[in-house]
């Protein structure tokens, strides 16, 4: 099987959990077409059982991972900008260490593409799960067309992160990512947006995202409410939204912040079930 010019672009750091992390990197490598690299950022120090994992992938596959260690943990946002400069090609698939892609994923987003020279971003739904992919308990459904992405990202994120195909040139030309905890994906699309980049969101699921009660938590509290009205004012200020769309986001926010967090899953898998 021929490699295709694209590189995944993946950061671990020392919470990761090392079978969550093989998984992931077994679907990557299961996939109907390769991707050339799989750039891999280390933010920070790792445990040794992350780093055996890796050490098993690169017995395997050793001229596959680009390694970029870095000395101290950065945040999401950081790490990925580095990784992003890292990456060989143009074509930029990112992914989570603990959620799994689709055996088809990368060649439907290469067809996108290849269809429309114009795109700059190809994302797609997830299913979500718990214990497994078998058992799928929510599925987050986003826009399909430049049009409605433009639309939904005045008071929501319009892509799935751990599904998102980018182009390496336009993401630079608008700043990369930047530091913006919780919002470090949204604050870049609406970026992209703003500057007349075209996406596209593909009508059906190519990543099963791991959930959990662990991922409702981190959606509340004090530090993810203030990080999110932060977030939500530079997401305003740099995109497409009109002031009453930020309110409504805002006040959202607030809402799905404070809540208990048993409500929180309710809510979240109430609007994601489908």
């Amino acid at each position: 099987m021929n490699n295709v010019d694209v590189s995944v672009l993946m950061s671990v750091y020392i919470k990761e959990k090392p079978e969550y992390f093989k998984e992931s990197l077994k679907s990557v490598l299961s996939q109907t077409v390769l991707a050339k690299e799989i750039v891999l950022v280390l933010d920070g120090p790792i445990t040794d059982e992350l780093q055996l994992v890796i050490e098993e992938l690169q017995s395997i596959k050793p001229n596959l991972i680009k390694l970029v260690p870095l000395q101290e943990n950065v945040g999401l946002g950081k790490a990925l900008a580095i990784g992003v400069d890292e990456c060989t090609y143009d074509l930029i698939a990112r992914m989570d260490t603990d959620d799994i892609m689709m055996s088809s994923r990368i060649e439907k987003q290469l067809t996108e593409f290849t269809n429309d020279p114009k795109l700059a971003i190809v994302g797609s739904n997830i299913d979500e799960f718990y214990d497994s992919p078998e058992s799928i308990v929510g599925r987050r459904i986003v826009p399909e067309t430049n049009e409605e992405i433009c639309s939904f990202s005045k008071k929501r994120n319009p892509f799935n992160h751990m599904t998102v195909m980018f182009k390496k040139s336009a993401v630079l030309d608008v700043g990369n990512y930047q530091p913006m905890m919780g919002f470090e994906d949204y604050y870049l699309w609406v970026r992209l947006l703003k500057a007349g980049y075209k996406g596209k969101n593909i009508q059906e699921s190519l990543v099963y995202a791991r959930t959990g009660e662990d991922m409702y938590a981190r959606r509340g509290g004090k530090r993810y409410f203030w990080n999110g009205l932060k977030g939500r004012k530079a997401i305003y200020h740099a995109g497409l939204g009109s002031l009453l769309d930020y309110t409504i986001s805002c006040s959202a926010h607030i809402v799905v912040s404070l809540l208990p967090n048993s409500l929180r899953a309710k809510l979240y898998e109430k609007k994601l079930r489908n």
